[in-house]
């Protein structure tokens, strides 16, 4: 893998290696795929102020997230099916993310059970949680969740229906019948019909509740112990509920620009969740992420750290275990070089002040001198 000299270069291998569907799958956005590009592009837009002479021979990338100590503040988010992409699926995601000393969040919707990535040895993982309409259901994955070792839950509040992917519709995606969604085998939830649309959007308008509200947040409490990430905020007044009803974090998300087009990019709306939640949960990014330099401005503007979805699946695609191993190291050295050269040497010397962003430039933030 000597010629792969950085994370967005596994896209075009994954193309190149995967069966039309599946590429469009986990590649395609939302309608016109605004906010797919924008997600990328925000981070484009954001500078650096680097401080100079400053000891940066020893640097320290270890935080702790929700109480758990990793190795940095780089994670993996949760990207459904991925058997499409390599056979071993999360199985390898969950052995690289162990490797690299950071969390895994598996899908609701995996092609491997809570059970079998449990079995593939220790690591710290959360549940990503859909909300179907039979709670029973849900009950039940939240307890086997548990039982597994599972950390946290994610829990999705961007999709009470499906996005329109247009890719999806095209291709009338369906999960290949050799698959199932394993989490759901026994509940004959498990498969995936073929539909005149998307398979997954109308598995969607069947199972997943479109009545969740907050109520369900609480409710969520009352089942489970374990502390309660709200994925998909990107508004102020959302992050105020999300505090007042006891949400243990954020990930500031836009489903992957998967679900409502002409959102901002995720990196943009970043602040605004950060300033309202005043300190008090902390709150993530996922989004657009493919460089150690796209880690530290989502660190610079207040985000605990980030979580990486296609670069996964691609790499999964292009190399499998390896190919995930690769990609977390790569951001791993890239964000210690960007560390570096902008003169910090532990995640608390990565200020405000490092970075510009567009509203800096138009003089909208106050001045810093």
């Amino acid at each position: 893998m000597g010629e792969i000299t950085n994370v967005t270069e596994y896209q075009a291998i994954a193309k190149q290696k995967l069966p039309k569907m599946i590429y469009d799958y986990y590649a395609s956005g939302a309608e016109d795929e605004w906010t797919l590009q924008e997600n990328r592009e925000a981070f484009s837009r954001i500078l650096f102020r680097p401080r100079i002479l400053i000891d940066v021979s020893k640097i320290d990338m270890a935080t702790t997230v929700l109480g758990f100590k990793i190795s940095m503040p780089i994670m993996i988010a949760p990207s459904a099916m991925q058997k499409m992409a390599h056979p071993d699926g999360e199985y390898a995601t969950a052995r690289a993310a162990s490797a690299a000393g950071t969390i895994m969040t598996l899908s609701s919707w995996a092609t491997s059970s809570v059970e079998e990535v449990a079995s593939t040895g220790p690591g710290i993982r959360f549940f990503q949680l859909y909300v179907y309409k039979d709670r029973k259901v849900v009950e039940q994955l939240v307890r086997r969740a548990e039982r597994a070792g599972f950390k946290a839950i994610a829990l999705t509040v961007d999709t009470p229906r499906l996005g329109r992917r247009e890719a999806d519709i095209k291709n009338r995606f369906v999960l290949p019948p050799f698959l199932t969604l394993k989490n759901f085998e026994g509940l004959e939830l498990g498969k995936m019909d073929q539909a005149s649309d998307s398979g997954l959007a109308s598995y969607v308008a069947g199972q997943i509740d479109r009545t969740l509200s907050w109520k369900d947040v609480k409710w969520l409490q009352t089942i489970t112990t374990l502390p309660i990430l709200v994925k998909g905020v990107i508004t102020a007044e959302d992050t105020r509920l999300a505090v007042e009803n006891g949400a243990a974090g954020i990930i500031v998300s836009n489903h992957g620009a998967r679900q409502l087009d002409y959102v901002p990019a995720t990196i943009s709306a970043l602040e605004e969740v950060v300033k309202a939640a005043r300190g008090q949960l902390p709150v993530f990014l996922d989004g657009g992420v493919r460089r150690g330099t796209d880690v530290f401005k989502a660190l610079a503007l207040g985000a605990a750290g980030v979580f990486i979805g296609r670069p996964v699946v691609f790499s999964l695609a292009a190399a499998g275990e390896a190919g995930v191993r690769n990609v977390l190291q790569m951001l791993r050295d890239e964000f210690e070089l960007t560390m570096a050269l902008s003169g910090c040497t532990s995640l608390a010397d990565i200020t405000r002040n490092h970075v510009i962003t567009e509203a800096d430039k138009l003089g909208v933030m106050p001045s810093r001198l």
